[in-house]
Order: C-alpha cells, then sequence, then structure tokens
C-alpha cells in the first residue's frame, strides 16, 4: 500500500525532468520526463511508509544510512530535482498536515534558554576545530561569504565580508565592540587589527574559545580582544558598536525581543549595532526535521517581518537593510568541494555515515540558497537616527566615508 501511496505522490510531484525510483522486488518506475534525470535505489523496505509520513527526515536518514542509494552518489542531483519541482520538497507528504505540525511545534522547539543554547551550540560547533579547518578559509569563517566577483575566491570574499561588515559598524580607533557570537574569532581579530578597536567577543562553544583565545595571543592582541565563554544574556556594560554574524539563527523566535532588548542596552546612546543572518524570503514557517534532529537543534531562519515586529518593539532605527541572495549558494559550494576533497581523512575523524549526513547537509543548504527562497539579511540598528550617515555612499567610496567628520557633515545637512 505505501509504495502505491508513494507511486502516487511522485507522479503528481515530478513534472521537470525524470526521476527513476526501484523499489525492492519491483521493476523500475519513471516519473516526469526529459532532463535532468536521477536513478535511485530503494534498499530501505520501509521506506515508502517513512517517506510518506515525515519526507525531509526519513529522505536525510535513509541518505546517510545507507537506506536509499542514489546512481553515482548524485544528492545533489536528486535534491535539485525535488526543488525544481517543488521548492519545499518536504511537501512530499500531507502539506496542511505539515503546516499544522509545524505552527504547534514552532515555539517548543525554538525555546532557547541559557542551558539549551549551550546544548545546542556543543552539539555543531564542538566537533573538532580540526574538521572544520578541511574545509572553512584560512581565517575559519563559518558564515556567509560576500563576492565581488563570481570567480573570487574563497579566502579573498571571506575578507570582503569583513570588510562590508567593518564598513557598516562605522568604526573608529578606540571604540568598544561588543561581537555576539564569535566563532573562532577571527571578525573580532580583523577588527581589532585592522581598525584599532577593542573587541570583546562571546561564545558558546568551548572549542570556539579556547581556539579564539590562543589566536589572539598569537597574534598579539590578547591587550585589545577579550574572548569570553559566554551567553549574549549574561553580557554587562555598554559597547560603540554591536555586531553579530551568524548567531541569529540560533536565538529562536521566542527569544528575539530578549535579543533586541540586549542589544539595545548593550549600545551606547549613539552606537550602531549590524546584524547579519541567515533569512527566508518567504513568510514564517519552521525548521526542517532532518536540519534541526542532526545539524542545528534549536535553529531556525527567520522571515524578515518576524525579525522586524521584535525589533520594532525596542525603540532601535533599522537604519539599512540589505539583502545576499547568491552569495551564500557559493560559499557552501566552495566548502562542499572543500569537504569532498578532504573526504578521506573526514572519514578517519569520524565514519562513512557521518561523511554522507554532512554530503547531504552541504548540499541541501546550498539548494536552500539556489533554488530556494533563503537569503542572508544585513540589518543595520542604531538608537539615534543621525548615528549613521544619510546614504550608503560611506560603503562605496575609495576615500575614508564613515568617519566621524563625515557623519558630522551629514548630520548638519540632513
Amino acid at each position: 500500500m505505501w509504495s502505491r501511496l508513494l507511486q502516487l505522490r511522485l507522479d503528481r510531484l515530478i513534472r521537470r525532468g525524470t526521476l527513476i525510483v526501484m523499489l525492492p522486488g519491483q521493476g523500475a518506475m519513471r516519473f516526469g520526463s526529459g532532463v535532468p534525470e536521477v536513478r535511485v535505489r530503494v534498499v530501505d523496505a520501509d521506506l515508502p511508509r517513512k517517506l510518506l509520513l515525515n519526507p525531509e527526515l526519513a529522505l536525510g536518514e535513509a541518505y546517510a544510512d545507507g537506506g536509499l542509494a542514489v546512481d553515482h552518489d548524485d544528492i545533489y542531483g536528486l535534491l535539485a530535482l525535488l526543488m525544481e519541482n517543488q521548492p519545499d520538497y518536504r511537501m512530499i507528504g500531507n502539506p496542511r498536515l505539515d503546516r499544522v505540525l509545524h505552527s504547534t511545534q514552532q515555539r517548543m522547539q525554538q525555546y532557547n534558554p541559557a542551558n539549551r543554547s549551550r546544548s545546542n551550540v556543543a552539539h555543531h560547533y564542538d566537533l573538532s576545530n580540526a574538521f572544520f579547518g578541511l574545509f572553512l578559509d584560512n581565517d575559519m569563517q563559518y558564515s556567509c561569504a560576500y563576492f565581488p566577483a563570481p570567480d573570487t575566491t574563497l579566502d579573498a570574499a571571506q575578507a570582503a565580508k569583513k570588510a562590508h561588515i567593518a564598513g557598516k559598524l562605522l568604526l573608529e580607533p578606540g571604540m568598544r565592540v561588543l561581537d555576539i557570537g564569535c566563532g573562532w574569532g577571527g571578525l573580532s581579530l580583523s577588527l581589532a587589527r585592522d581598525h584599532g578597536v577593542h573587541v570583546t567577543g562571546i561564545t558558546l562553544s568551548a572549542n570556539q574559545h579556547r581556539l579564539a583565545s590562543e589566536r589572539a595571543a598569537k597574534a598579539g592582541l590578547s591587550d585589545r580582544v577579550d574572548i569570553r565563554l559566554a551567553d549574549y544574556r549574561s553580557v554587562e556594560g555598554q559597547f560603540d558598536r554591536v555586531v553579530s554574524v551568524g548567531m541569529f539563527e540560533h536565538v529562536g523566535v521566542p527569544q528575539y525581543d530578549t535579543f533586541f532588548r540586549v542589544v539595545r542596552e548593550r549600545l551606547v546612546e549613539d552606537g550602531v549595532a549590524m546584524i547579519h543572518t541567515i533569512g527566508r524570503a518567504a513568510p514564517p514557517a519552521s525548521t526542517g526535521p532532518w536540519i534541526r534532529k542532526y545539524i542545528f537543534p534549536g535553529g531556525y531562519v527567520p522571515a524578515l517581518s518576524e525579525a522586524m515586529s521584535a525589533l520594532e518593539r525596542h525603540d532601535l532605527w533599522p537604519t539599512d537593510i540589505e539583502v545576499w541572495r547568491l552569495h551564500y549558494a557559493m560559499t557552501l559550494r566552495h566548502w562542499r568541494q572543500r569537504f569532498e576533497a578532504n573526504l578521506d581523512t573526514v572519514r578517519a575523524m569520524y565514519d562513512d555515515r557521518f561523511c554522507r549526513m554532512w554530503r547531504y547537509y552541504l548540499v541541501a543548504s546550498e539548494l536552500s540558497f539556489r533554488l530556494g527562497r533563503q537569503v542572508v539579511f544585513q540589518i543595520q540598528l542604531a538608537r539615534q537616527q543621525e548615528a549613521v550617515p544619510l546614504t550608503r555612499d560611506y560603503l562605496y567610496s575609495r576615500s575614508d566615508a564613515g568617519t566621524a567628520t563625515t557623519r558630522q557633515r551629514l548630520r548638519q545637512t540632513g
């Protein structure tokens, strides 16, 4: 029965390209027509039932566990085919039921008090630093890079990202900067070294804290970079600038009010903040069950409406909102290529299932930006309307725009 129901569902779903499915004890079934053509073999006889009841979780688990074999191991081709036919390929199941369940579970899944946040971070980020070093750039930037040109190298694109963020922060020597979710310290170190500021970086990952502190000492920046193992809700004092890159995705909607309240309280009166986060160019939804279970427990990609709704309650000016579209798809392709090039090393560190799980994660993430509705939002914030220039010219001028002199002139003419 389950096999027959899956056939009916796939027959309605696949309209572009061809999916050929081999079920146990049955011949090949062809769905759709034309190219691309992807061929899969169902090894787990119970997979049709699992796919219909919880499609995204079942598909990821079946690939990682070997219950689904894809010809030439072309998981990229399979996921691309499914997403081309329906961007939210989770809807192989029951769309109405999925929406009801996602809405009901959202607040429970995203409730992230400090103790749960620490546990969620450890699940992902406390994998060995050596593992992340196999596929990230030399500065260990685990967030979207910025590609001025398609052929920009990963290292150059990550440097461009940091420079772009620094420009939006309008830094001046001696400023105090809070880096919420500092990762392995790359941005904190760059801001201190290149702009003469004092940075307090916070992370919940013990591995990141240890390596970031070591990097600061090795660079001779320990007097200007203070890396702390701390939750953003526990930080005290005020800062001229607050920056957060790739951390807001781990806050969870129930904590958005707390997050923006903390940002406002940590900023001095004429301070500026910049929040860089993955977002969805679509209405609010929920985190997919496979990503939530295996990769980012407690994580959530917000719609802009969700972030802005909370922001509006905390007396902060949204002074600039920028949307990056394919930059993360390009970043993830670089990571995936580097991951594949080091596959034997990863397998020796962990096992083959881990390799398949992470390949699935990197591929699905890239396609969510390339074919789905995921983007990156950069939201610049201030307590005062006139804290930043009136135009974006300061970001793209070769001169030292964005200085105090520039801001003073714009305030006088504004």
